[in-house]
């Protein structure tokens, strides 16, 4: 019951702004929206999906994703021995942590195997 209340205020309170012309001057009037497919995301986190990402929010497997593309690019560019073995362990620790929160089944043995051999790739020329 308090829902159609706050639903009727809000009603009242949008035709108020669109008898007094605040929505008149707004860009992109009369053209058609460009509405997102969204049927992918569950309804009951739609609303904050698009919330975050209108906030320009990455969900954490997505900036691990972002974060290993940009170190690796990064490592291309880098000379010093040092600071490409560094580098390299920096990119495989996101890697099994982006794992991780993609919740693969793998132990921990197997993550430190193929990290050691994506190091060692890494840092050959």
């Amino acid at each position: 019951m308090a829902w159609t209340f706050f639903q009727r205020v809000v009603e009242e309170r949008i035709l108020e702004a669109q008898r007094a012309g605040a929505f008149d001057n707004l860009p992109g009037k009369g053209k058609p929206l460009t509405l997102e497919d969204q049927s992918w995301v569950p309804d009951d986190l739609r609303v904050a999906y698009q919330i975050l990402k209108n906030a320009h929010v990455l969900p954490p497997e997505a900036e691990l994703l972002k974060d290993i593309h940009t170190l690796e690019d990064l490592l291309k560019y880098v000379e010093d021995e040092g600071e490409r073995k560094a580098l390299a362990k920096t990119i495989q620790n996101k890697i099994i942590r982006l794992d991780l929160l993609k919740r693969r089944s793998f132990s921990y043995d197997t993550a430190r195997y193929y990290g050691a051999r994506f190091v060692a790739k890494l840092t050959r020329r």
